[in-house]
């Protein structure tokens, strides 16, 4: 029970890394060049993931922010892949990347509103169980591609890719914690995407230029 409570409060942390809100402090620049540490918070849909800060900063930042908030997830995953006993390490490999996906959405630094989780959990998904898992999640990216390319919309297309996720897992029999894991943190995505949701509803919400 130590061990599994020291795994989830160390993965919590290294999710919490705001990598859309310090890129874009850092990085981003105002019309004439100069740097003047813009809160990601402020603009679009005031998120801090890959998609609100390509908004901000252009693709290339975008892939920076997906591929940084990826790798926390597998960083955290392989990390307690590593050093778990056996006999927890199915567990504790699962609550680590639950774990991270809530640090990242919920970030303490930021008074715990962050990102919208969907590259994190893809980075914790893709090395859960391997190597059946990288079929699973190159699974949901052509899922995610096909549903954003017809209705052109990122946070839909999110969502149900993950929702997928849960299906595949099932589907190659994973064990049941990992099929578990997937399903309870499609929910917390879709829970993360509530605001967008609403726009769906309402026709609202952002789409994708080609």
């Amino acid at each position: 029970m130590r061990n599994m409570i020291l795994w989830v409060i160390v993965s919590y942390l290294i999710g919490s890394l705001p990598t859309g809100y310090v890129v874009t402090k850092l990085f981003h620049k105002d019309e004439n060049g100069k740097r003047d540490g813009l809160d990601i918070r402020t603009i679009g849909s005031g998120a801090m993931g890959a998609t609100n800060v390509g908004r901000a900063m252009g693709p290339v930042w975008s892939w920076v922010v997906a591929a940084v908030d990826m790798l926390k997830g597998a960083f955290a995953l392989l990390l307690a892949a590593h050093i778990a006993p056996a006999d927890e390490q199915q567990t504790i490999m699962a609550l680590s990347a639950f774990a991270v996906v809530v640090g990242h959405i919920f970030p303490v630094w930021l008074k715990f509103k962050g990102g919208k989780g969907v590259a994190t959990t893809y980075g914790t998904l893709f090395f859960i169980w391997t190597p059946k898992s990288f079929a699973v999640i190159l699974l949901c990216g052509a899922v995610w591609y096909a549903i954003r390319y017809i209705t052109r919309y990122v946070s839909l297309a999110s969502m149900l890719s993950l929702v997928a996720s849960a299906v595949f897992f099932a589907m190659l029999d994973a064990p049941g914690v990992f099929t578990g894991l997937a399903a309870a943190l499609s929910l917390l995505v879709i829970f993360a995407h509530r605001e967008n949701i609403g726009r769906l509803i309402k026709g609202t919400e952002s789409k994708y230029k080609r």
